[in-house]
């Protein structure tokens, strides 16, 4: 059984054990739990970035960096910028991107609340997606990544081992806030993952994605968390691409390829700062069609026809990523 928090210790032990070339802090509850800073307290580094990536993907992907040009037209004429770029290359993209990466644990404890990410989801496999995924870990240790600007504690750490099934101090908790580096790279290694979901959110049986590719520009780190929300989902709607190779029937995929890129949203076209204050800072009154790559590939290695959708929009990026 492939075990994304066996793998993903394997590459937390790293990073510990290269803190400080990757310019991350590691932390020792009073429990035994362990905490990685990679972006509070610290500036954090792209490696930790990769690292931090691989290790919420459960050892399953390789994370890269590259960079895109992009090129734009207004009453000047043609105009051209480039970004840096966050690859990935999934294995299992059931498990590591919908099992693992996705963000979809509330913990929350009377002093603490973060969204959580990562392996240790598996472990607890209490959300609707496990039912259709038919996928439970079993480790004796957790990992979980937390978006944030505050220290998980003691109560935090007791509460996810106790979730888990695993003692305190084989827990690791991995933060980095949204406005860091590190943030800013794990956001932009979604690509696959967002398109997954997206997958899911139309029914489509996400056990037959043999194989998944993304990339996404990697947005600057702004200024504050909530603009950083606003640019980070920026590069994923506008900047990103995914490539999904599977086993499905071409009228099945052919039903469903227009519908996965963002572009199909009612809120499509707006900077996701503007819209995150247009519906007063309420993630679930934003049109939940629009989290999804800008751009979408299936490859169907049943008949080998690849169905294509969406489209890469530089203008919002220029706009978002570097204006504004």
């Amino acid at each position: 059984m492939i075990s994304v928090n066996q793998r993903a210790t394997s590459i937390v032990v790293q990073m510990i054990q290269e803190c400080e070339s990757l310019d991350i802090n590691v932390k020792k509850l009073k429990n035994g739990a362990t905490v990685l800073d990679a972006g509070v307290e610290v500036s954090g580094s792209m490696e930790a970035g990769r690292l931090f990536s691989c290790a919420c993907l459960g050892g399953l992907a390789r994370v890269s960096f590259a960079h895109a040009n992009y090129h734009t037209r207004d009453s000047k004429g043609m105009s051209s910028f480039w970004l840096p770029t966050v690859e990935v290359s999934v294995s299992s993209p059931h498990i590591a991107c919908m099992a693992s990466q996705y963000a979809g644990w509330a913990v929350k404890t009377a002093q603490y609340f973060a969204m959580g990410s990562g392996p240790a989801r598996a472990l607890l496999a209490d959300e609707d997606i496990f039912q259709k995924l038919e996928y439970r870990d079993e480790f004796d240790t957790a990992v979980l990544m937390l978006e944030g600007r505050s220290f998980p504690d003691e109560d935090l750490a007791a509460f996810v081992a106790d979730k888990c099934g695993v003692k305190p101090d084989h827990t690791y908790l991995l933060i980095a806030p949204t406005a860091s580096l590190v943030g800013s790279i794990q956001i932009a290694a979604r690509s696959a993952e967002t398109g997954m979901h997206k997958l899911v959110e139309l029914g489509f049986d996400v056990r037959k994605v043999k194989a998944a590719t993304g990339l996404c520009p990697l947005a600057p780190v702004a200024a504050d968390d909530l603009h950083a929300i606003g640019r980070t989902n920026d590069a994923i709607l506008y900047g990103s691409q995914a490539f999904f190779t599977v086993q499905a029937e071409d009228e099945e995929l052919a039903s469903l390829i227009d519908k996965v890129p963002s572009a199909g949203s009612h809120d499509y076209g707006t900077p996701f700062y503007e819209l995150f204050q247009r519906y007063n800072g309420d993630f679930y009154q934003i049109d939940p069609m629009l989290f999804s790559p800008a751009r979408v590939e299936i490859n169907n290695m049943n008949s080998g026809h690849t169905f294509r959708a969406g489209k890469i929009n530089p203008d919002m990026l220029q706009q978002s990523l570097l204006e504004g």
